[in-house]
C-alpha cells in the first residue's frame, strides 16, 4: 500500500495574505516569458512557435498591472467574504462505489471528490478527473488556497482507477502528490491521459503509463473513446512555461454512456464546435446528447479579470445548452477559495441562471462533496 498522501500543494491563485516572496513568485509565474514551444506543429492553427493559443481569444491572461489592481481591490474590500453556508458534504457510499467498480455490473454513476475531481463510473471503466487530494493547491507547500473540507473520498477508498483525465497543468487540477499516489497503488494499471506536452512532466516523476493528446485527438480504452476537445484557457506550472503545454476538455463515449468534462474554461464558441463535431453520433435516434456534462461553475469574480479564463454560472448554463447535454453538474466550486466570490456564491448564481433560462435542477444540478449520483444508461439505438 502507498503511504497516505499528505495534505499540501495548491493552485496558481494565491490570496491577499501573500508574503512578499510568494507574491513575487506568483507574478513571475503568471506573467513570465514563454519559451520556445517544443510541440510546435505549423500545420495546426492553435500551435505557435512561442506556445499554444486559443481558438477565439488571442490571450486570456492579464498583464501584471491588472493582477496588482485585482489584489489591491480585493484586499481593500476584504474579499473573498466568508461563506454564509458551508459546502455540503456527505459520507461516501463506499459499498455502492466498490460494488459498482466491476465492469459487468457497472451502472453509470458519478461521485464528487471535490473541486474538479470527479469519479465517473461508466462504460466498464472507473475514471477520475483532475485528481487533487492535497490540502492545498499551490506550487509551494506552505501557502495558498486551503481545502474547505476533506476530499469526499480518500485515495485509499477509491476503486481501482482505470483512467485519470487531466484537463491542464494548473496546480488545482494537476497535483504531484495525488498522481504519484494513484500511480503507486498496488495492482493498479492506471492510464493517465493528458494534454499535449504534459507527458514529459509525468515521466519526470517516473510515471510511464501516459498518453498525451492534441485537440480533437482520441484514444480508445477497453471500447471507450476519449476525445480531447478545445476550451478557452491557458497553462503554466513554473517559471517561464506559460502556454507551453495544452489545455482542454474531454468528451467520452462508451456504448452505454456519453459524458463531457470542461476542465477550466472561459466561454467561447468551442462548445458549439464540440457539439457540431459530435452531434451526428448523438441524434435522437442514437440516444441523444451527452448524458452528463461536468462543467466548471466557480472561480469567476471579478469578471473584468476572470471572464476570459473562467466562466460564471450563467455562462456554464450556456455551455450546457451549446453542448445539448441531457443534464449537467457543476464542478470547480466550494472547495478552494481561488477568486473573489464566497465559496457559497456559485449555487446562488446558478439558481438565478437556471430560472432566467427556464431550466431546473433536473437539467443542471450541484452535488455534495462525497455524494454519488446514479444516472440512466443509454438505450441501444
Amino acid at each position: 500500500m502507498p503511504r497516505p498522501i499528505e495534505y499540501r500543494g495548491s493552485s496558481y491563485y494565491l490570496h491577499s495574505k501573500l508574503t512578499l516572496l510568494s507574491c513575487i513568485f506568483l507574478l513571475t509565474f503568471l506573467f513570465g516569458c514563454a519559451n520556445v514551444n517544443a510541440q510546435y506543429n505549423p500545420a495546426k492553427s492553435h500551435h505557435t512557435p512561442e506556445g499554444f493559443k486559443n481558438n477565439y481569444s488571442d490571450n486570456v491572461t492579464k498583464p501584471g498591472s491588472d493582477f496588482l489592481r485585482w489584489q489591491y481591490e480585493r484586499a481593500k474590500a476584504g474579499l473573498p467574504k466568508p461563506p454564509e453556508k458551508a459546502t455540503a458534504t456527505v459520507t461516501a457510499d463506499l459499498a455502492f462505489i466498490q460494488a459498482n467498480a466491476k465492469p459487468a455490473a457497472m451502472q453509470p454513476a458519478i461521485t464528487w471528490v471535490g473541486h474538479a475531481s470527479m469519479l465517473v463510473q461508466a462504460g466498464g471503466l472507473n475514471v477520475l478527473t483532475d485528481p487533487v487530494f492535497s490540502e492545498r493547491a499551490s506550487p509551494v507547500q506552505f501557502v495558498g488556497p486551503k481545502r474547505a473540507q476533506p476530499p469526499g473520498l480518500s485515495i485509499a477508498q477509491l476503486p481501482p482507477i482505470d483512467v485519470v483525465l487531466i484537463s491542464h497543468n494548473h496546480y488545482d487540477h494537476l497535483d504531484k502528490d495525488s498522481v504519484l499516489a494513484l500511480s503507486n497503488i498496488a495492482g493498479a494499471a492506471t492510464l493517465f491521459i493528458v494534454p499535449l506536452g504534459v507527458k514529459a512532466w509525468f515521466e519526470s516523476l517516473g510515471i510511464r503509463n501516459v498518453k498525451e493528446l492534441d485537440w480533437w485527438d482520441s484514444t480508445l480504452v477497453k471500447g471507450v473513446e476519449f476525445h480531447f476537445t478545445p476550451v478557452q484557457h491557458w497553462s503554466a506550472r513554473g517559471l517561464g512555461d506559460r502556454r507551453q503545454t495544452l489545455w482542454g476538455g474531454w468528451a467520452v463515449f462508451a456504448p452505454d454512456f456519453h459524458w463531457y468534462f470542461s476542465g477550466d474554461t472561459g466561454y467561447s464558441k468551442d462548445f458549439a464546435d464540440t457539439q457540431q463535431r459530435f452531434g451526428p453520433r448523438q441524434t435522437a435516434a442514437l440516444g441523444g446528447g451527452f448524458d452528463i456534462a461536468l462543467i466548471a461553475v466557480g472561480a469567476y469574480e471579478p469578471r473584468w479579470f476572470m471572464k476570459e479564463q473562467h466562466v460564471n454560472p450563467a455562462e456554464a448554463v450556456q455551455i450546457h445548452q451549446d453542448l445539448k447535454a441531457k443534464r449537467s453538474v457543476g464542478v470547480h466550486w466550494g472547495t478552494f477559495e481561488l477568486t473573489d466570490e464566497p465559496l457559497d456564491q456559485p449555487p446562488k448564481d446558478l439558481a438565478a441562471a437556471l430560472q432566467a433560462t427556464g431550466l431546473t435542477e433536473n437539467d443542471f444540478f450541484l452535488m455534495a462533496v462525497g455524494e454519488t449520483r446514479k444516472l440512466p444508461a443509454r438505450k441501444a439505438p
